[in-house]
């Protein structure tokens, strides 16, 4: 649908078997473009491992590397882009997925550590700004435009209780967004953000561990959050990894040119701002 042939896209936080960076990664390369991907870890227990990943997308007939970084880091952020660009010569797009795990943060504010606070802010906020950052540097001393794509949520426009920290960082990724996109817009770099609804990804695991009510077990509770997500999608179902890659893949293409400093709502109507 979406024509990214000789495009280089860099997408963060991509390890994971049912994640949503994987799922980003695998639609970009079905479209054409070549992938640096990204994430903490080589692999985990639960996660399919970044080399997982990189063969996946060189099974699709794109080029892959598979680049480990914490996105907290600016020099090992800066080394990421440098590595990216030194493999294919060239970087056009950036998705900046990875997040905080769920878990110590999905309290009450009261009760709400600043470890658990900082770790959240450190990732999705100050993750999002590094990597922006070298690729916005990158994408202008190329001169021929390119893409940015930060991933917000829908809890980065309405507040939720027990996501405090959650909220405050998606927040920030939407005016971040609105901010970076009036400084690159005379670059030809397009910034945008989506903002999804819950996604059954293995995330979800973690936050139903962590907002369980006594004597409800992480699994009954889990349920529970997809019935509720699912009952307020006017649609009548909740959003898939699938629905949020299919949105990027619209974003890294020329489709959305005149769109940016948007953070599109990906929430199959239950939310509509």
């Amino acid at each position: 649908m979406y024509d990214l042939n000789g495009k280089v896209a860099l997408v963060t936080g991509a390890a994971g078997k049912d994640g949503l960076g994987r799922a980003i990664a695998l639609r970009l390369a079905r479209e054409g473009a070549n992938l640096a991907v990204n994430d903490l870890d080589r692999a985990e227990s639960r996660r399919g491992g970044l080399d997982d990943v990189a063969a996946e997308i060189k099974a699709l007939g794109q080029n892959a590397l598979a680049v480990y970084a914490d996105v907290t880091m600016a020099r090992q952020v800066e080394r990421m882009v440098a590595d990216t660009i030194d493999h294919f010569g060239r970087i056009d797009i950036l998705v900046n997925n990875a997040g905080a795990p769920a878990g110590k943060d999905r309290v009450p504010v009261v009760e709400l550590e600043e470890s658990a606070w900082d770790l959240v802010q450190n990732v999705n906020v100050k993750g999002s700004f590094l990597c922006s950052r070298a690729v916005a540097r990158a994408l202008i001393a190329q001169g021929q435009g390119g893409k940015i794509i930060n991933i917000s949520s829908q809890a980065g426009k309405h507040g939720v209780p027990q996501y405090a920290a959650y909220c405050a960082s998606k927040f920030a990724v939407v005016g971040f967004t609105q901010a970076l996109a009036h400084e690159l817009g005379p670059h030809r770099i397009n910034v945008n953000a989506i903002c999804p609804s819950l996604i059954a990804t293995e995330r979800i695991d973690d936050m139903a561990a962590a907002l369980a009510p006594a004597g409800v077990s992480p699994a009954a509770h889990r349920e529970a959050m997809i019935e509720s997500a699912t009952n307020k999608a006017v649609l009548g179902r909740m959003a898939t990894v699938e629905d949020i890659a299919n949105m990027a893949a619209f974003l890294a293409s020329d489709q959305s040119a005149f769109l940016t400093g948007l953070s599109l709502s990906v929430t199959g109507g239950a939310s509509m701002d």
